[in-house]
């Protein structure tokens, strides 16, 4: 593998693990600063197709209605690789519903990295 290559594949991982880490600490601030400006993201959510969210103005609003509803959400990385400027993350969230009740899904997110920063996101959850 030629070192271009590799470095591309290190810097796919590490911008989506700081990525999660962020999320992990609902800090949406730390979370855009790691997307481009017109980064795509659609979310898995509602079933079957998702919703798609254009800009970091509308990403930025997803996540701060995501936080607001499941404010105890966290995602479990199970399995994390690259494929050059694809990034495939495995994982399992966590949260507690209204009443109380620990719930969890899994699914898998995948990326796109570009320039250093992620410009697609696509996520799929079982369930």
């Amino acid at each position: 593998m030629t070192p271009t290559r590799m470095s591309r594949l290190e810097t796919a991982i590490r911008i989506v693990l700081e990525f999660n880490e962020a999320f992990n600490h609902r800090d949406i601030q730390g979370m855009m600063q790691l997307i481009s400006k017109d980064c795509i993201f659609e979310s898995a959510d509602p079933a079957p197709d998702g919703t798609m969210y254009a800009g970091e103005e509308a990403i930025t609003c997803y996540w701060q209605d995501q936080f607001r509803q499941s404010p105890q959400t966290h995602i479990d990385i199970e399995e994390i690789f690259s494929t050059g400027f694809r990034c495939i993350m495995r994982w399992k969230s966590n949260w507690v519903d209204p009443v109380g009740t620990n719930m969890h899904i899994r699914g898998v997110d995948i990326f796109k990295v570009k320039d250093g920063s992620i410009c697609e996101q696509f996520s799929y959850a079982k369930g």
